[in-house]
């Protein structure tokens, strides 16, 4: 059997643009990666919900361990999308209201 040769992946290839993607894509890309996991969607609507949780109550509220929780907040924290606070012993988590909205621009443009 004769191998198949493919096109190179290098460069564009033809009738179609060489462009890089936007700062606008880049954005929306590194959001939607945040929101990628259902749990972190679900941790996001809590939050929408309850406008703030501990993370006891988050942990609550899913049926996952708590350290897997922790794991979710933190990449949900690092995207931006949410915000937490230490109180004493215990750190309260709330959505950054403004990415949020950023989301829905980024996703209504597409």
């Amino acid at each position: 059997m004769t191998p198949t040769i493919r096109a190179s992946s290098r460069g564009p290839r033809p009738g179609r643009s060489s462009t890089a993607p936007s700062e606008t894509d880049v954005s929306l890309a590194r959001l939607a990666k945040a929101l990628g996991h259902p749990a972190r969607v679900a941790i996001v609507r809590r939050l929408l919900a309850h406008g703030e949780c501990v993370c006891g109550e988050i942990v609550d509220g899913l049926p996952l361990a708590q350290a897997t929780v922790s794991q979710h907040l933190k990449v949900l924290k690092e995207a931006g999308l949410i915000a937490g606070e230490v109180d004493g012993p215990r750190v309260c988590y709330c959505v950054n209201p403004k990415v949020v909205q950023r989301i829905k621009d980024l996703i209504g443009a597409l």
